[in-house]
């Protein structure tokens, strides 16, 4: 029986020198195809995250000259309805007076909003809702309040 014994681990030695059972070199092939299955994926998965990201910049950059051209879109309406203002409203008068005034903050406006841009104006409210949050949030019930009317009258 020791001859059997040791004829038995004379194989396993054998074996296990050679990878072990052929269950075992299944499992190790496997496990070698997973990783590089995994590795496949993973890389698959960096070039799609890659792509997504430099989409998203691109998206952003387009967004960003459409809203630059929408500021300066504005900003020479504003200038045009100044000027109308100007021309086809009453120069004496308290309606003058006030035309005048209308005119002159719109062209001021205009011309804030050509040389500094949307990013300014942001900056501008910005720091104007932190210098004074309450007044800040009173304007935005209120607008929000008047925005829930103009949505209601429209039923």
């Amino acid at each position: 029986m020791t001859q059997q014994n040791d004829a038995g681990a004379q194989r396993g030695q054998n074996q296990g020198s050679q990878g072990g059972t052929p269950g075992a070199q299944q499992r190790n092939n496997g496990g070698t195809q997973g990783g590089q299955q995994s590795g496949h994926t993973a890389e698959r998965l960096r070039d799609f995250a890659a792509g997504a990201g430099e989409r998203a910049r691109e998206f952003a950059d387009t967004a960003k000259e459409q809203a630059q051209a929408g500021a300066a879109a504005v900003s020479t309406g504003m200038r045009n309805v100044a000027g109308a203002l100007r021309e086809n409203m009453p120069h004496e008068g308290m309606l003058g007076t006030a035309a005048t005034a209308v005119a002159d903050t719109l062209e001021r406006g205009g011309s804030y909003l050509q040389d500094e841009g949307l990013s300014g104006l942001v900056d501008e409210l910005t720091t104007l809702v932190r210098r004074n949050p309450v007044p800040a949030v009173c304007v935005s019930i209120g607008l929000g309040f008047l925005c829930a009317l103009a949505c209601r009258s429209e039923r």
